[in-house]
């Protein structure tokens, strides 16, 4: 699994990140890691990170593929009387293994070498993310599988994607409430764009749009047009094809289109690709939350 990789380091780091992220950095012991906002001063959603201690004054930050420029300009914007610098890695430098469903995995690498096992707030699916430096040479004793599998998993799941459903405008409410609960923490201290989410979040997470599917005969595809009652209502930003549901993209729709409302699906032409039934996410709904949990052994 591709991912950007930001390092934080420094005697500051700590402090700085702690007043520009929404997690609660003082909870994570070594070699732990935390999902987090990155919030635009607007409250907007700029990224959504996962932020590791890799050392005392070291902080690992994994972001989607191609969101590492905008969270080091995020980083570095804030970046005064502070003695800690803000670094995007080379992708090759590197590696982001991704664990789903109830298995039992081990794992091998180099001796000594610091290997990250983060757990991974899928909705409906458990697992977890192995990140490591490519010096370490991970290894696992499990099939792999393509990227794209793993993407359709994702949107079954609900979970945004940065320049997808993450984007201009997006506000952290819209994504759904497993998304703040796995990513703010409500008691630390003050961090950079709270306000909305400490406004919503007071009632009752009421976001203007929700993040939902729409489950459709024909296959979907990313710029399609979701028309209720004759009104364009959202745009599809990612879809796969579900080996249970079919055919689904995720789109952000009103507040006022609930699942179960039957949608018609236009291609960015006009084209029609049929009808489409709204539903709520996730999509599939026994993915692997059964009472199992994923065991990531490491080998020497």
């Amino acid at each position: 699994m591709a991912r950007d990789v930001v390092r934080v380091v420094g005697p500051d780091a700590e402090r700085y990140l702690q007043g520009q992220l929404s997690a609660d950095l003082d909870q994570l012991a070594p070699e732990e890691g935390a999902w987090s906002l990155l919030l635009e001063p607007t409250g907007k959603l700029g990224s959504w990170v996962r932020v590791s201690r890799f050392g005392s004054d070291d902080f690992v930050i994994d972001v989607d593929p191609g969101a590492g420029p905008a969270v080091v300009a995020r980083l570095q914007r804030f970046l005064l009387r502070t003695d800690a610098t803000v670094t995007l890695a080379e992708r090759d430098e590197w590696v982001c293994i991704a664990i789903r469903g109830p298995v039992q995995v081990e794992l091998d690498h180099a001796s000594g070498a610091t290997v990250l096992t983060l757990p991974s707030p899928w909705p409906g699916l458990i697992g977890w993310d192995v990140l490591a430096p490519a010096s370490a040479h991970v290894s696992i004793d499990t099939p792999m599988f393509d990227a794209s599998v793993l993407d359709a998993v994702r949107v079954e799941c609900g979970v945004p994607r940065f320049g997808a459903e993450i984007g201009d405008g997006t506000i952290p409410a819209e994504v759904g409430q497993w998304f703040i609960d796995a990513s703010v923490s409500f008691t630390k201290g003050c961090y950079t764009g709270q306000e909305l989410v400490a406004r919503i979040d007071s009632r009752g997470g009421n976001a203007p749009r929700r993040l939902r599917a729409v489950a459709a005969q024909a296959p979907l595809g990313v710029g399609d047009v979701v028309v209720v009652n004759g009104e364009s209502v959202g745009l599809v930003t990612s879809a796969a094809v579900s080996p249970v549901a079919g055919p689904v993209g995720l789109v952000m729709l009103p507040r006022a289109v609930e699942p179960g409302t039957v949608a018609e699906v236009t291609d960015p032409g006009g084209a029609s690709r049929g009808s489409a039934t709204v539903v709520a996410l996730p999509v599939v709904d026994d993915l692997g939350v059964d009472g199992s949990v994923v065991s990531v052994s490491l080998g020497s």
